[in-house]
Order: C-alpha cells, then sequence, then structure tokens
C-alpha cells in the first residue's frame, strides 16, 4: 500500500487566498495525494476573555483580530474546492468544533481529521464517526485511555479511520519523536497508524515511513519566515519535493521482508563464488 502524503497547509495562508492557491499548487506539483486545512468557529472554540486579550498582528491588536484574520469564508472553501479539482489533488480540513464540521458538509471531501486538540470530545467523535468518512486521528497529548475511547467510538459507528503518531510542539524535538510508538499504536489497535510531524528537517518523517507509517503529514510554506506560529515547523517547496521523493523511494526499498536472492544477484554470486 503507498503511503498517503498530506500536505498540512493549516493556517499558513494567513488568510491569503493567493498563497492558498500557491500552496495547493506546490503541494500538487511536489506529488502530495492531498491538502489539509484547519476550520474554527472562533466563538465556540475560545472563551471571549481570550478573543478579547491583547495580540498584536497583522489583522489588529487583539487575539480575535488575528484569529479571525486566519479564518476562510464559504466562499473562499468554494474557491478551494474548484482550484483542487482543477488540480486533480484531493482537499480536506480538520474541524475543530461541531459547527464547523457541519460546515465541512456542504463540500464532498473524502477524509476527515480529527486534530489532536479534539480527541478527547466524545460528543465530537461521534458527530464525525457518524458521516462514516476514512478519518484520520491525531493523538498529540493524548493518553492511551484517551485513544481507546476514540477509537472504540469509530469502531462501534462502523467508520474507518487511521490513527495518527503525533506530538503537539511546534517545532517538536528531535528528542520527543518517540517514533516507535507508530509499531505500537498499530498492535494495540490492530488499526493502520500514520505519523504527523511538527519538528523541523525531514529525516525523522523518513524513519517514521520505515517504521510502518501509512500516511505522512507535514505542515507547508511558501517560506518558513512568514507570519504564523505553524511556519517553523513547515516544510517549504524544494524540502517538500525532497520528502515526496524520498518516501516513494523507502517504499520501494522495503520490500516484503522475505529473505531471499535476487536476480542480478545470483550472477555476482557466479562470479564471487567460482573458486569454491
Amino acid at each position: 500500500m503507498s503511503v498517503n502524503i498530506i500536505a498540512e497547509i493549516g493556517i499558513n495562508h494567513n488568510g491569503d487566498m493567493d498563497i492558498v492557491k500557491k500552496l495547493i499548487d506546490v503541494a500538487n506539483d511536489a506529488g502530495c495525494d492531498a491538502v489539509k486545512f484547519q476550520k474554527r468557529n472562533i466563538e465556540k472554540v475560545y472563551s471571549k476573555e481570550i478573543l478579547d486579550s491583547p495580540r498584536d498582528s497583522p489583522w489588529g491588536k487583539t487575539q480575535r483580530d488575528q484569529k479571525k484574520g486566519l479564518e476562510l469564508s464559504l466562499d473562499d472553501y468554494h474557491e478551494i474546492d474548484r482550484h483542487c479539482k482543477d488540480q486533480d489533488i484531493k482537499w480536506f480540513a480538520s474541524a475543530w468544533d461541531i459547527d464547523s464540521q457541519k460546515f465541512l458538509r456542504e463540500f464532498n471531501c473524502e477524509f476527515n481529521k480529527v486534530a489532536s486538540a479534539m480527541i478527547i470530545s466524545k460528543q465530537y467523535l461521534r458527530e464525525v464517526a457518524s458521516e462514516k468518512k476514512y478519518t484520520f486521528i491525531s493523538t498529540g497529548m493524548s493518553t492511551m485511555e484517551q485513544i481507546k475511547i476514540a477509537v472504540d467510538i469509530f469502531k462501534d459507528m462502523n467508520c474507518p479511520f487511521e490513527l495518527m503518531h503525533t506530538v503537539s510542539t511546534y517545532p517538536m524535538p528531535d528528542s520527543d519523536a518517540n517514533l516507535l510508538c507508530i509499531p505500537m499504536l498499530a498492535k494495540e489497535f490492530m488499526c493502520n497508524v500514520g505519523y504527523s510531524g511538527h519538528e523541523t528537517g525531514l529525516a525523522i518523517s523518513y524513519a517514521a515511513v520505515a517504521l510502518g507509517a501509512t500516511s505522512i503529514e507535514r505542515h507547508i510554506t511558501l517560506d518558513r519566515a512568514m507570519y504564523g506560529s505553524d511556519q517553523a515547523a513547515s516544510i517549504e517547496p524544494h524540502g517538500l519535493r525532497q520528502l515526496v521523493g524520498a518516501i516513494r523511494k523507502i517504499e520501494i526499498s522495503l520490500g516484503d521482508g522475505i529473505k531471499k536472492i535476487t536476480k542480478g544477484e545470483y550472477e555476482v554470486a557466479d562470479k564471487l563464488r567460482s573458486h569454491l
């Protein structure tokens, strides 16, 4: 099975549809399978106290100004839908509240995504699972018991899913990656397990594929120096092309795990063992 490579645009578009389209094009040109966004109803996700608190940003002086500036409208998502169809690349989004999940039903996306922040909400999990779409479930900031509750909900509701091993720090220190959780989670829950990475660089993502990750999700950006909290843990266009190319090479190189003599080795063996 081919590794599913997801380019997380998230909020790295900074509310600019020109940047959105450029990032979709970057993901498509690199050979990614899908792009992903984040959708929030900020009045439901954040308290009034937080939204009224100060924060300097290109959109104003409060947290509300900043968070509203990063949200895309219904018209924007229709434009995203058209552009992705034109580019022949899939798109989907992680909803951070039930209203946003219902908003996304306007579109015929193939996948759903449960963000790490949302994995503890049983009501939300049931809402997502009710759609019966293949769902990526990120496991950052979560205990094994919390993951088990989420898995049980999706199994009980007969909704296909894939866990995503995740460490929710931005950027993530290499020493926190704990990639051996990938085969552990696969064995524990008898399901596909991908990797959603927030590290700098590409090596850890390569190792995740070698350890059996069935999907790789990485944040992408046009320039890591751009405004935004996710930019530093994101991959620029050249790095994304490297990532996709290396993953496809790793897939081929892993083989089937059965030790055998290759066709090319027989000729070499005849030469090197002729004296025996």
